[in-house]
């Protein structure tokens, strides 16, 4: 991967060619070895980080003139910080294999032109700012030919996640690397939480669902749609749509019931999309007894005098410490009336797509990727208002 990118990439080329020590590190290009002078004009070792953006698989290019700083505030000769630097703390979580490259500083000090042409220019203009003093004082050099080839790639993504590295969230993104996700149903509100799930840097996600795919199905369903993909169940054609987009991915056409024990083993939290109460019971029985923690979703929608749609969207917690209190408080139905049989089950792609998009907000919440001042298990949306309250106080007695 190293010489592919380096071959790819004439601007990375002419850096290893000169003798900068380069490395890759997920969305990063790293520098090391870049000399500069402290405060008392000692000699000192520092790193650039710059962000890459792929423009495919093999070929990048830069995203700003910007550029990260694994060191403290270099300083000219006369032992005074170099100005026009744009200075400004940060940090930058790198992987492992990069423990040694901490990020303290960015610099931004822009061209008259604008932008930097390239990576050449844009690497051999900060290393003449931050090194020229270091190099006058003390003879160093930043040209140590000093590669590390060994590339550190995405294992859960098939594509380059340039939209972490760009939003500098690789920290937060960590959280979830140890999860393994399940999704029981895959109907209209749990096909568009796969697809958000699919692009969480999850460990592993599981989904299940043994209907077919019917044409109904393709106006709640995300994506591109294949004439082809009618009668397939719904595993098959989620299986296909997303397999080349990450790995971990397990897709089966399966039902899942209070016996599915070997099918959830592993799971560290999972989502519950289906509208069948005996179902849904059969689901909760099997993930409280198994400890894992869970999110279920619900939707009812119906016509009002008005003629008009109304209803609510449900999105509730069940936290693996208070799982069975809460299923006591019935707030999600586990049996059928007897006047479901004559109920219109109305289903609109975009509540749906709301619904989803509410659950993973609450999952990310969390696992503590987003903030979470109210520890809320029980949501509510309302249509007509579009208001949304929630239950945060728990009352187990």
């Amino acid at each position: 991967m190293f010489k592919k990118l380096v071959s790819h990439n004439d601007d990375i080329r002419r850096l290893v060619e000169k003798g900068y020590a380069i490395a890759f590190d997920s969305n990063y290009l790293v520098i090391r070895d870049i000399p500069y002078l402290d405060s008392g004009r000692n000699l000192q070792d520092g790193a650039i980080a710059t962000k890459l953006v792929f423009i495919d698989q093999e070929r990048v290019s830069q995203e700003n003139h910007q550029i990260f700083f694994a060191g403290s505030h270099p300083h000219g000769l006369d032992g005074m910080p170099i100005p026009n630097l744009g200075a400004q703390p940060a940090q930058l979580a790198m992987s492992e294999a990069s423990k040694d490259v901490v990020v303290q500083l960015a610099f931004s000090n822009k061209p008259s032109s604008g932008g930097f042409p390239d990576f050449f220019a844009k690497i051999e203009s900060y290393v003449g700012i931050i090194s020229g003093p270091a190099i006058e004082l003390h003879g160093a050099t930043p040209y140590t030919f000093r590669a590390v080839e060994s590339v550190i790639t995405d294992s859960i993504f098939k594509f380059h996640d340039t939209l972490t590295s760009r939003a500098e969230i690789v920290d937060l993104a960590a959280k979830f690397q140890n999860d393994v996700v399940a999704v029981i149903g895959l109907g209209g509100t749990g096909a568009y939480l796969l697809d958000f799930l699919v692009k969480t840097p999850v460990r592993e996600i599981r989904g299940f669902d043994h209907d077919a795919f019917q044409v109904h199905t393709s106006f709640r369903s995300p994506g591109r749609v294949e004439s082809d993909e009618f009668g397939k169940t719904k595993g098959e054609v989620y299986l296909k749509r997303y397999e080349n987009f990450r790995n971990g991915l397990l897709i089966e056409s399966k039902l899942i019931d209070a016996s599915s024990s070997s099918e959830v083993q592993g799971v560290t939290f999972a989502f519950v999309c289906v509208d069948k109460g005996p179902s849904r019971a059969g689901i909760f029985e099997l993930l409280i007894a198994n400890q894992i923690p869970f999110i279920d979703v619900g939707m009812g929608l119906k016509r009002t005098e008005s003629g008009l749609l109304n209803g609510q969207l449900r999105t509730t917690y069940y936290a693996s410490d208070n799982a069975k209190a809460l299923r006591e408080k019935h707030l999600a139905p586990l049996a059928d009336g007897a006047e479901d049989i004559y109920r219109v089950n109305i289903q609109i792609s975009e509540l749906n797509a709301l619904n989803a998009a509410l659950a993973v907000i609450r999952f990310k919440q969390v696992r503590g990727f987003y903030q979470d001042d109210a520890a809320i298990y029980n949501m509510l949306f309302e249509i007509c208002d579009l208001k949304n309250v929630g239950e945060s106080s728990l009352d187990e007695n």
